[in-house]
């Protein structure tokens, strides 16, 4: 397998781990409440989820997760609290504000940036949800198989590492 295929091959792992990420955090939070504190991040060989959850519980809310995400919930790929919305918001709201400031008097245009800041981190909001179904992460998990889940402890925090495997 050539550079570019071995590149795109690992791209494609972590964009259906990503999926996956975002849904199994979906049914926690449905299954616990909004009081979880969690963080995830994807990778080739699977994904991390971080906070006060245990492996038990993450392992089977990621094997619901991906029995429904295989079933056509693919809904539960698209997050709002994605990295990819904060970065592009950040990004965004950025060339927003260099683009008003411009050149001339900058002092009296703040009012502008704050503005121009505030729609482009609106439109991040949609723009992520694009990003994510389309660059990010990838809903197809067909043939996609949870082989395991680790843990490590942080006081009472954990980080839970759920490996899969394509076929």
């Amino acid at each position: 397998m050539d550079t570019l295929a071995m590149i795109g091959a690992m791209i494609g792992k972590v964009q259906r781990n990503h999926a996956l990420e975002h849904a199994t955090i979906a049914v926690l939070l449905a299954r616990h409440g909004l009081g979880l504190q969690l963080a995830g991040h994807a990778a080739p060989g699977g994904f991390y989820i971080s906070g006060n959850v245990t492996a038990a519980q993450v392992g089977s809310a990621a094997e619901e997760a991906l029995l429904r995400l295989q079933g056509g919930e693919r809904h539960l790929a698209l997050s709002p609290l994605c990295g990819t919305n904060i970065v592009l918001g950040g990004g965004l709201a950025g060339l927003a504000s260099l683009a008003v400031l411009g050149s001339g008097e900058r002092a009296q245009r703040w009012p502008d940036v704050l503005a121009a800041a505030i729609v482009a981190v609106l439109a991040a909001q949609l723009f992520g949800r694009y990003a994510q179904r389309f660059v990010t992460t990838s809903a197809d998990l067909h043939g996609l198989h949870i082989t395991g889940t680790g843990e490590r402890r942080f006081g009472r925090w954990r980080r839970i590492k759920v490996e899969t495997h394509s076929e």
